[in-house]
């Protein structure tokens, strides 16, 4: 899925069976993207043919890579972060082949409980004081944000732990896009609200909007959500 951090808007999303990849999965996605966006992915996703299809998007990149990902330093920039080169593989690496300029980032979360020792980013956005690299850090845990809109979609929108009840593939992915729809739907209504009421649609309570939206819409049998779904 692609999501907005600030709206929890799920934009863009695809579907297979449970052997594909989400890796494979993303590459679906990619043509979502483009100029004026800043796409934040986990380490998870970082590969050189990704990433050089997403940066072709025109859309800039905030990834985080794993720390054994080789990034030498070849430029120390003013702001404490680097530039480096990112390789399709190790034979490319040793030949200079083929490879794209990577801003990294590294930085510590120090005091903060349940932090790794040490968190790599890489950027499009090369020039430092376009993004300093400690904007940039703060900005890429926003991306844990996108863990609420999965609940929503999983739990607080059907009002319980969601399964899919249809038996055949084209109406499994029916489904599933029925609910990606209405969450949709939901968010877009709850970002107009924060316009109006000029507040951040965080501010704003996702449980409370599908009651609202329950009582005053003839489908709301459909999401009727389990006592214990409506206590939360």
């Amino acid at each position: 899925m692609l999501a907005e951090t600030s709206t929890h808007a799920i934009f863009a999303a695809a579907c297979d069976r449970y052997d594909v990849s989400e890796v494979r999965l993303a590459e679906s996605l990619l043509g979502a993207l483009g100029p004026g966006m800043l796409c934040l992915a986990d380490r998870g996703f970082i590969g050189f043919a990704l990433w050089r299809r997403a940066s072709a998007s025109g859309a800039d990149l905030l990834w985080r890579v794993k720390a054994n990902q080789v990034l030498p330093c070849r430029q120390r920039l003013a702001d404490g972060s680097c530039l480096s080169r990112l390789y399709a593989s190790r034979q490319h690496r040793r030949h200079d082949q083929g490879g794209v300029t990577v801003r990294v980032i590294e930085y510590r979360l120090d005091g903060v409980p349940g932090a790794e020792p040490r968190y790599r980013l890489i950027t499009t956005i090369l020039d430092p004081t376009a993004a300093p690299a400690a904007e940039l850090a703060a900005l890429y845990h926003e991306r844990w944000e996108h863990e609420s809109s999965f609940s929503e979609l999983k739990v607080k929108l059907p009002g319980h732990r969601l399964i899919l009840r249809s038996q055949r593939v084209d109406l499994v992915e029916q489904e599933l896009y029925g609910l990606l729809l209405a969450h949709f739907a939901l968010r877009s209504l709850m970002h107009e609200a924060s316009r109006k009421a000029g507040c951040d649609p965080d501010q704003l309570s996702f449980v409370h909007t599908v009651r609202v939206v329950r009582r005053h819409l003839p489908f709301h049998a459909a999401f009727s959500p389990s006592p214990a779904a409506a206590d939360g």
